[in-house]
């Protein structure tokens, strides 16, 4: 009987040496003179366990990690086959690890258990359900589908997905698009990453179906450049989405068309506003446009275009296939459904984690998380990437909801949570908020232009115990002005760690430990 080994084909999971591990099995099996399967899948997101084999047996996956070179034949020798084995990397059955079990799996209900390149794989499991629901719908009806559910944009805005799809339903044009922002550049984000790595139909099928709902023919993912393996898997699972018939003149036989195609970024941050991503899709440098108009009116090449991130694309498949009800029932008030929360800095166990709106961010850190890897306190959390506010200690027990952050003037955005334990200067790191807007500024208005270096500048000053008390008044004023006049969030939102790091941990911008 063949033995299906499961290793996976994942960044992460290469980087710690999925390879080399995944071809050391190979040829340990061929030398006990073994038969066996060999599957790279997705990761499954544990990533302090990477590189995670699993073993199919009668009671499902049993998995073994981390596994290191030297662990190989020590888990032949255990007999690793048979799943419930004693060894010191057994994990038991791999869906009733904690971590995963305690998770609400929706979106990514897939990840990590199949070939991400199998179409096969893909429709054993509940694979182009729901882009074969929608094509016995119309345009409105999946409009309204998607309003019911509730599903709000996973980004920084958080607008409802259903509203912008209904402007470029309701706008007037020969040519509509849809656009993928996939250029995923928040520190600590890597859901996007993992989705398009380990379950790229999902994104794919997802396009389609907001291409039939709001009459678009053409979509385009826009991909960070540096996810070279992303680019990898998109285009083969695009190659073999069109010889299935999903994509092209006749998706899944509705005779509609909508084709796709991968456009790599060039590794701008800016670029994930919406606008500047669409300035450089057209081949020009990305700048932020002015608003209005709005891109579902005058979008890609002046059309009327809908801009998502890969995880609202990735959440509409389920949401046809199991009901707008299913997915709305998930979630707490206005925010509903599931997001991919990203577990990373200084942490014990760092991965995704996707639960319902609602759960505490102590919950995440602490019962997930593990608390900080160095063993020390956790001083400082950082959510929804590097203009996301800085959250102290007493702020831990916050829902996980969009309107419960927007309270205490934080955000949620891609869901990147970043620790940091009691070793962490704030001044620093509000330092860094400012040096990382001069960096990645567009440039095109003053505040965010001008007034990311005069941050840096004043900062330094803080830090040097010039003038202190001066230059925190100067640098309050400053905030509010980039909050105020800049033109889009890049500058908007530069100044929220800085407040929070001022307003959180004063003792850093006030004494020895800042000087």
């Amino acid at each position: 009987m063949t033995l299906r080994v499961y290793v996976p084909y994942e960044t992460t999971a290469l980087s710690l040496g999925a390879d080399e591990v995944a071809t050391l099995i190979r040829r340990e099996a061929e030398r006990r003179g073994m038969d066996i399967e060999l599957i790279r899948n997705g990761s499954r997101g544990l990533f302090w366990l990477e590189p995670l084999v699993e073993i199919a047996t009668d009671e499902g996956r049993y998995a073994f990690g981390p596994v290191e070179l030297d662990d190989v034949a020590s888990l032949f020798d255990a007999g690793f086959e048979r799943g419930a084995v004693k060894h010191p990397l057994a994990l038991g059955l791999t869906d009733q690890i904690p971590y995963l079990k305690n998770q609400q799996r929706v979106t990514f209900s897939r990840i990590g258990i199949t070939d991400p390149v199998s179409l096969d794989d893909y429709r054993e499991l509940d694979g182009f359900k729901g882009l074969e629901k929608a094509v016995t719908l119309s345009p409105q009806e999946l409009v309204d589908y998607v309003k019911e559910s509730g599903l709000r944009g996973r980004g920084g805005a958080a607008f409802p997905t259903g509203i912008k799809w209904q402007t470029v339903l309701d706008a007037p044009g020969e040519q509509k698009y849809i656009v993928c922002n996939a250029d995923e550049g928040d520190s600590g984000s890597f859901a996007d990453r993992m989705v398009m790595e380990s379950d790229p139909y999902m994104l794919i099928e997802g396009m389609s179906i907001s291409g039939l709902a709001v009459g678009a023919t053409q979509g385009y993912i826009y991909l960070r450049e540096e996810y070279p393996l992303a680019h990898e898997l998109l285009n083969v699972a695009i190659e073999r989405a069109y010889v299935a018939g999903m994509l092209g003149d006749n998706v899944a036989g509705s005779g509609r068309r909508f084709d796709l195609e991968v456009r790599l970024g060039a590794g701008a941050y800016i670029c994930g506003e919406e606008t500047s991503l669409l300035e450089s899709l057209e081949g020009k440098r990305g700048v932020v446009r002015a608003k209005p108009p709005l891109p579902a009116i005058v979008g890609l090449f002046g059309q009327p275009t809908v801009v998502n991130n890969v995880l609202s694309l990735a959440a509409i498949p389920a949401i046809l296939s199991e009901g707008a009800d299913h997915y709305a029932s998930y979630g707490y008030e206005r925010s509903k459904g599931t997001l991919p929360f990203q577990l990373a800095g200084n942490l014990e166990r760092g991965g995704l984690v996707e639960l319902a709106f609602g759960q505490r961010l102590h919950d995440l850190i602490y019962e997930f998380g593990g608390g900080t890897r160095s063993g020390r306190p956790v001083r400082a959390v950082q959510v929804g990437g590097p203009l996301g506010a800085y959250l102290s200690p007493e702020q831990f027990d916050v829902l996980l909801d969009y309107e419960s952050f927007t309270k205490i003037g934080a955000v949620l955005g891609h869901g990147g949570v970043v620790v940091f334990d009691d070793t962490v200067n704030m001044a620093e790191q509000a330092r860094f908020s400012m040096e990382f807007c001069v960096a990645e500024s567009c440039g095109k208005c003053t505040p965010c232009r001008i007034g990311s270096v005069r941050g840096v500048e004043v900062i330094d000053k803080i830090i040097a115990n010039d003038n202190r008390a001066a230059n925190i008044e100067l640098l309050e004023d400053l905030c509010e002005t980039m909050i105020q006049g800049s033109l889009c969030a890049m500058g908007g939102m530069t100044p929220f760690p800085v407040q929070s790091a001022l307003q959180y941990f004063p003792e850093d911008f006030n004494d020895s430990k800042g000087a």
